[in-house]
């Protein structure tokens, strides 16, 4: 039986008590309830995270196997080294954190994807992520080109763990030069492993895999107890940490 939430204090159940994978719902853990950052943090700490379409009701998913991206297992193709190569040399880029947090998660939103018709990212999970951004928990990677947004991603991060969230281009290959940068960052900072949630063959790409549920468990209980990064800036220097050297004079960067 899947529980429904019906008050703002009732707690979300194990991920033991998720649908199996013969269900047809697998991976389900409850239903119901409201979108506020102290919600969020309950779910994320276990676990678990929402994802539903506008006219449905909050569902609240933990499945099995878990997509993850392991920093250290991260694959930078030689086109994107490339890319990323000319990105840093080019006076006017910069790849910024948090300095336009809210504009990532509302292009995420509504930049198209290919075989989607709509999106999970409804006006509600805008509204709850953006007031968790303010509370410190959401973060976004962000490629700027020529002085515009280019493209980005944005998450959540508890502890040593960052939960990958969602991902957008309006330049071509700006959304994997922000991810190469979140790898750069967790390499840094010692987070070991990125949330992808779901199986996706573009992830896949990246060096993402699965893992059972009670791996990521295991490590997710370990990653919560340790410190969550204090300072939220990208230094270029971060981009050594995949084999590429920044500019000897960057441009400033911004930060939260």
């Amino acid at each position: 039986m899947i529980r429904w939430l019906k008050h703002p204090d009732d707690p979300l159940p194990d991920v033991e008590r998720a649908a199996p994978r013969t269900s047809d719902l697998p991976g389900l853990v409850a239903a119901g309830g409201e979108l506020t950052p102290r919600r969020l943090a309950e779910a994320y700490s276990k676990g678990i995270f929402p994802w539903y379409s506008d006219g449905q009701p909050i569902l609240w998913w933990s499945p099995d196997p878990r997509m993850v991206l392991l920093p250290a297992e991260f694959k930078l193709s030689r086109s994107l080294k490339k890319t990323i190569r000319r990105f840093i040399a080019t006076p006017g880029s910069a790849l910024r954190i948090d300095a336009a947090t809210r504009r990532v998660i509302a292009a995420c939103a509504s930049v198209p994807r290919g075989g989607e018709s709509g999106t999970w990212i409804v006006p509600e999970m805008i509204e709850a992520y953006g007031r968790w951004h303010d509370e410190g928990r959401v973060h976004s990677f962000e490629t700027w080109i020529d002085g515009e947004l280019a493209g980005g991603l944005y998450g959540v991060c508890i502890g040593r763990m960052f939960f990958g969230e969602s991902m957008f281009s309006w330049r071509t290959d700006a959304s994997k030069i922000a991810l190469a940068a979140l790898v750069a960052f967790c390499r840094t900072h010692g987070i070991d492993l990125i949330d992808c949630q779901q199986h996706t063959r573009h992830l896949a790409s990246f060096g993402a895999r699965e893992v059972p549920r009670a791996a990521f468990e295991k490590h997710l209980a370990n990653a919560l107890a340790g410190p969550t990064p204090k300072r939220w800036t990208y230094d270029h220097a971060m981009w050594a940490r995949l084999g590429l050297q920044p500019r000897s004079n960057p441009e400033p960067t911004l930060a939260s």
